[in-house]
């Protein structure tokens, strides 16, 4: 009775050779098109904000300076604070 409880126990503990394998290539094959979406996501969000920010600069038009200053003193350059 022993060796026929090992025996059902040992059944249910063999793997076939493809079972691991075949399941971390769907893994793989998941995540890589996880991975693509996410991409184009990016890709899609920049192309807008190139979009956006050509839309402003058509908007101000090419004769006009990019930002018009509140006073007649030049820009005052900012070095970085000490710690």
């Amino acid at each position: 009775m022993e060796s026929s409880q090992n025996a059902r126990h040992d059944h249910h503990d063999i793997v076939s050779p493809e079972g691991p394998a075949m399941h971390e290539f769907e893994l793989h094959r998941m995540r890589s098109a996880e991975l693509r979406r996410e991409a184009q996501q990016h890709r899609l969000a920049r192309e807008a904000v190139r979009a956006r920010r050509a839309a402003r600069q058509a908007d101000a038009g090419h004769g006009a300076p990019a930002a018009e200053s509140h006073t007649d003193r030049p820009r005052r350059l900012r070095l970085p604070r000490t710690a």
